[in-house]
């Protein structure tokens, strides 16, 4: 009975590493080390970020910089990544404001064509 109880094992184990990777894709998407210093150069290439939390798969809280196809996790506590991160959403709100009031004006002016 032990003899064939054996082989199962590594069968079983790759079994349930596949199912965990197929449930769980992002498990080792996750930031292991974060970085405190971060230089201004790189904050400014920044195209997004994404924030980590210590919950679920993920054992650490980070900001997950992104920058031409690269990740970069920082401490999300640092005073630089935190006004960093207030610029651009503060820049998206900004753009999406500003693409309703070009949409309002549009329509003013259609409106105004038409009489």
């Amino acid at each position: 009975v032990e003899l064939q109880l054996v082989p199962l094992i590594p069968v079983l184990f790759l079994t349930l590493l596949l199912l965990f990777l197929a449930l769980f894709p992002g498990a080792f998407d996750c930031c292991t080390k974060i970085s405190d210093e971060i230089p201004k150069g790189i904050l400014r290439r920044v195209e997004r970020f994404e924030i980590q939390k210590a919950d679920g798969l993920c054992h650490l809280e980070a900001v997950i910089l992104h920058i031409k196809g690269k990740k970069f996790c920082v401490n999300p506590w640092n005073r630089k990544v935190k006004k960093m991160m207030k610029k651009m959403k503060h820049k998206i709100h900004r753009s999406k404001s500003h693409v309703r009031k070009q949409r309002r004006m549009r329509i003013t002016r259609q409106k105004e064509q038409k009489q």
